[in-house]
């Protein structure tokens, strides 16, 4: 029991000095960091060039469904690679199981496709 707690020890010491390096930094930098207050400050800087126009700008949605698109099939990847190492161990259930996953990976993407997500205009 008392090796249990060891364990839990050593990362409440890293917890907590990772903590205190955070707030020493925060600390450190609006004690040491030059600020200005002036209306120029403010302002959007682009390569040398005031601004033209609003500094925000709206983004179209279809960058948020490649992202998540990316985000999806990135999450695959996660689940497919260890899957595909130890596939041999789990036996005939895991596969079943990753053969389910893709096809509905698969259903997702031929569903964005059909709807035309995909296609760049």
């Amino acid at each position: 029991m008392q090796a249990l707690f060891d364990n839990y020890a050593a990362v409440l010491v890293a917890a907590l000095t990772g903590c205190m390096l955070v707030v020493t930094a925060i600390i450190g930098a609006k004690l040491l960091a030059p600020y200005s207050s002036n209306r120029e400050k403010g302002i959007a800087y682009e390569c040398g060039m005031l601004p033209i126009g609003r500094v925000r700008t709206q983004i179209h949605v279809r960058y948020y469904v490649y992202a998540i698109l990316f985000l999806i099939f990135d999450v695959e990847a996660v689940f497919l690679f260890p899957w595909a190492v130890s596939v041999a161990q789990i036996g005939e259930v895991a596969l079943y199981s990753m053969i389910l996953f893709i096809l509905i990976l698969g259903a997702g993407l031929g569903y964005a496709w059909k709807k035309g997500v995909l296609e760049w205009k």
